[in-house]
């Protein structure tokens, strides 16, 4: 297939694979079971170097480009989402600091986020600011050397155990997306509250919470980019979490694809394996083919970023399109399994449960047409 993978991504591939079968598939039952956070995982994924892929060595990270950080995502993701997705955030909370930072900021707070000192999460969301980005409420108030910081996030992905923090809140009086400012907020020095836990229906290990910010004091210098530029920093790190987020889907379509392949030759119906019936034969074609153009849509945009391209319609393009296939094929996946595959505790009927969220966090589907139309009629 295209973009072949040089011998440093292969490697990085096998090893995230083998570790992912390993150390994340013995776990992933129990953890969508009980919702329990997978610490000890991503212990070991730091052990590896693998915490902070994409950023430069200098700053702890590995030092790898992009690509081989949507491979390690859709190994992940193929044996248990919610270790993936709770990765891929920590690595989003890098991307705008590693852009938009001061060299001191880079400093400070990278290596705590690539050697796992804390996870990191990214506020963007409100109650009444999710697709419009624009409409956020949460306040920031200078005061001599801090901003006082007043509101509440929800849907935060790591929100109760992140410790590092990208934080969007208005600056200014300007309506829309003019006036908002984004902000370094490291939960030590600036402490803020976590609210409400939300109970999901998938990704049952990555938690997601409500983040509570009352009089919470962030030192000035903690300001990311430019005062009220925040909507460029969260934009441009969301092309990249929408990058990620399609590696999510890859993972979890190619995961139902071989559990149906598999499936499909040991269950024998009317004297014949189902896998010899047409119907099943062109389900797994289906599911093959589509897995195969959202793998190479990942690929072609992640390269893009690493040749420090524009990517924004190809991020846009492939979270859409692997998301959707993700959630097509999760559900063929547990047709083809019938009864059994509708039994909690299935892989197929877990697979199912987490693809739908790939339609919804990093921008609904309903944006990335948006993001998409937008630009091809520019």
């Amino acid at each position: 297939m295209g973009f072949p993978l040089t011998e440093e991504q292969q490697l990085i591939q096998s090893s995230a694979r083998d570790f992912a079968l390993k150390e994340v598939a013995p776990l992933a039952e129990k953890i969508d079971r009980e919702g329990v956070f997978p610490a000890e995982t991503m212990k070991k994924l730091a052990e590896l170097g693998l915490t902070g892929i994409p950023t430069p060595t200098e700053y702890g990270g590995g030092g790898a480009d992009f690509l081989s950080y949507a491979l390690v995502i859709e190994e992940l993701a193929k044996q248990c989402a919610s270790t993936a997705v709770v990765l891929a955030v920590h690595t989003l909370t890098q991307s705008p600091i590693l852009v938009f930072g001061t060299e001191k900021q880079k400093a400070k707070f990278l290596p705590m986020l690539t050697h796992y000192q804390v996870l990191g999460g990214f506020a963007l969301t409100e109650a009444g600011a999710g697709s419009d980005a624009g409409a956020v409420s949460t306040t920031a108030v200078l005061d001599g050397d801090h901003y006082v910081i007043n509101g509440t996030k929800m849907f935060i992905t790591n929100g109760d155990g992140a410790g590092v923090v990208i934080l969007m809140a208005r600056t200014g009086s300007e309506p829309g997306t003019k006036g908002i400012t984004a902000f370094i907020v490291e939960k030590s020095v600036s402490p803020f509250e976590v609210g409400k836990h939300e109970d999901k229906m998938g990704v049952r290990g990555s938690h997601t919470t409500e983040l509570i910010f009352k009089n919470c004091r962030v030192p000035k210098e903690n300001v990311l980019g430019k005062v009220g530029e925040g909507f460029k920093v969260a934009m441009t790190a969301l092309d990249c979490g929408r990058v990620g987020i399609a590696a999510q889907a890859v993972g979890i379509a190619q995961a139902c694809l071989e559990e149906s392949i598999s499936y499909s030759k040991e269950r024998h119906q009317f004297g014949k394996p189902i896998a010899a019936k047409q119907a099943i034969k062109w389900m797994i074609a289906d599911m093959a083919k589509d897995v195969m153009a959202a793998r190479l849509m990942v690929r072609n945009a992640a390269s893009l970023k690493d040749q420090g391209k524009p990517f924004t319609l190809e991020a846009a393009s492939a979270k859409l399109f692997a998301s959707e296939t993700a959630m097509k094929h999760s559900i063929k996946a547990l047709q083809i399994h019938g009864g059994y595959g509708y039994i909690r505790g299935a892989k197929v009927e877990r697979l199912m449960r987490d693809a739908k969220i790939t339609e919804i966090y990093e921008g609904t589907s309903e944006v990335q047409r948006i993001v998409i139309s937008g630009n091809v009629l520019r």
